[in-house]
């Protein structure tokens, strides 16, 4: 009854609000008794404040004060959806915008509370469960929120347990949901492979973001996730032809803007790549990629104080998002703030305990600040981990050079090297001549010639190394002339791998390296 009394009022403000005229759309609404009414009414003038919020950032500053901005209208609005709230008046799309208040004038508890209420009054509303998973902020929270027992707290499950970057129980769950009947949901599809993104799994994502494409080739969501992707793969012409294909789509929406500065990025244009990020940023000032994406940029550019200000407003954004916790780390590394860079190392460590970049980096870190067994616990994590850049032994190996530990030394470029020839591709690392280096004259030191010699070898072929590596070959050859016995009493064997060594197998003096005292 309340509806069909207010339906010429609310289609006349409805009109108005699509327009984007909020405020008119608010006049017209006043005094309406309906709960659809009451909705609109208040959801125009909260809109009202974000629009006039927004234009005054546009007006008045660069896109990295937006913060220093706030919305006028949220304190009124509270004052009043609390009343309601109290007197149990509000329906879920109320509850709903209530909690989008709370949230914004950061009351994080209270809005958790409203936003687990509307999701039971109207469990199949998206808006307010997405705005629970980003106040989420670990699993021991998820524990303690009584959700609705329906069919989508299984798709919310799955969400925050991809952001919590808890993937294998985020990919059950998807699996679940296709077992169910969702075969087909090319929503799903995308998340399996931002998840596959999340792990570094990147042949896996692109194979299933590929196949998403042509299931649905004109969807923007999650493309910006795609052209990562191909940026870390520096896959150009795919990058190319994605950003021209959304851009031909709709080339206003933050997902293209984004993939048009990876594609710029990917070119060194790093100017016109900010450029377009910042355009994203004015589409939605909430776009969580853009704000880390464009701190990266600034980065390249050398802008630290930009940088730093973009991988904030990302945090702000998402407390999760490991990377612009990653890239504060580097910008104060940038700027000899080893204190600093600790604390924001460890946090992304935090989000990403398996990561071997973030051990690395933390590992740099205690090493500038001479916590020497500290950096030792977080190099051998790293490897331990699963290194993905093939440094941590290399930096493992030089810390017990400095602490004159020889032969743990020579453990790590043992298995340094065994390491990036098991990968099938010989890798071309710097760090390999010097690995040989260091070997071969540690085992001249042990007066093992053969093995000596067999890494001396191994250093001619490096042109940084191949003058120490002749030397000490001619050295061996004299010392061998003069008589001197390789020393026998090292029975321990070890092997090298069988693509350097013919037919000799040297053997070392290094005894099995006793991990207990670096292991964390």
């Amino acid at each position: 009854q309340e509806d069909a009394r207010d339906l010429d009022a609310y289609t006349l403000a409805k009109s108005y609000f699509d327009l984007k005229e909020y405020d008119r759309a608010a006049y017209f609404l006043r005094g309406c008794k309906s709960q659809k009414a009451y909705f609109l009414y208040m959801y125009s003038r909260y809109l009202s404040g974000e629009k006039k919020k927004d234009d005054e950032t546009v007006d008045s500053l660069g896109p990295l004060e937006k913060g220093q901005v706030k919305n006028e209208a949220l304190r009124e609005l509270r004052v009043e959806l609390s009343k309601k709230h109290k007197a149990r008046e509000l329906d879920g799309f109320g509850l709903y915008l209530y909690g989008v208040v709370l949230r914004k004038l950061d009351l994080v508890k209270e809005a958790i509370d409203v936003f687990v209420e509307a999701a039971h009054v109207l469990p199949l509303h998206w808006g307010a469960w997405l705005e629970l998973c980003n106040l989420i902020t670990d699993k021991e929270m998820l524990k303690f929120l009584s959700l609705p027992d329906t069919w989508m707290k299984e798709f919310f499950l799955a969400h925050i347990y991809t952001e919590l970057q808890l993937i294998e129980e985020a990919l059950q769950k998807y699996q679940s949901l296709i077992d169910a009947g969702f075969s087909k949901s090319t929503y799903i599809i995308s998340q399996i492979a931002v998840a596959y993104h999340n792990i570094r799994d990147i042949d896996k994502a692109l194979s299933i973001f590929n196949e998403l494409r042509k299931q649905d080739p004109y969807r923007i969501e999650n493309m910006d996730t795609f052209s990562n992707l191909l940026y870390v793969r520096s896959m150009k012409p795919e990058l190319s032809y994605l950003a021209h294909n959304l851009c031909e789509i709709d080339k206003y929406r933050v997902e293209t803007c984004c993939v048009i500065g990876n594609y710029y990025s990917l070119r060194s244009q790093h100017e016109k790549a900010a450029l377009y990020f910042q355009r994203a940023l004015k589409l939605n000032p909430r776009y969580l990629g853009a704000w880390t994406l464009m701190g990266h940029e600034y980065m390249e550019m050398k802008n630290t104080s930009a940088a730093i200000q973009a991988y904030r407003h990302a945090i702000e954004v998402n407390k999760r998002d490991y990377r612009a916790w990653y890239g504060l780390g580097q910008t104060y590394e940038i700027l000899k703030m080893p204190f600093y860079c600790l604390y924001y190392y460890r946090r992304a460590h935090q989000l990403r305990p398996n990561d071997s970049r973030m051990l690395v980096a933390l590992g740099e870190c205690y090493e500038k600040l001479n916590q020497l067994v500290e950096a030792k616990k977080c190099y051998w994590r790293a490897y331990a981990v699963g290194d993905v850049e093939k440094m941590a032994l290399v930096k493992l190996a030089k810390l017990h050079e400095q602490l004159n530990e020889s032969e743990q030394a020579a453990q790590c470029y043992i298995k340094y090297i065994q390491d990036i020839y098991s990968c099938g591709e010989i890798v071309e690392h710097l760090e390999v001549s010097t690995a040989f280096r260091y070997l071969a004259q540690y085992y001249f030191k042990c007066k093992l010639w053969d093995e000596a010699s067999a890494c001396a070898q191994k250093c001619c072929a490096f042109n940084d190394t191949r003058e120490e590596g002749k030397a000490l070959l001619r050295q061996i050859l004299q010392l061998r002339n003069q008589g001197e016995t390789s020393s026998t009493d090292i029975a321990a064997p070890f092997f090298l791998p069988a693509s350097l060594s013919a037919s000799n197998t040297p053997t070392r003096r290094v005894s099995p390296l006793n991990l207990s005292s670096v292991t964390p």
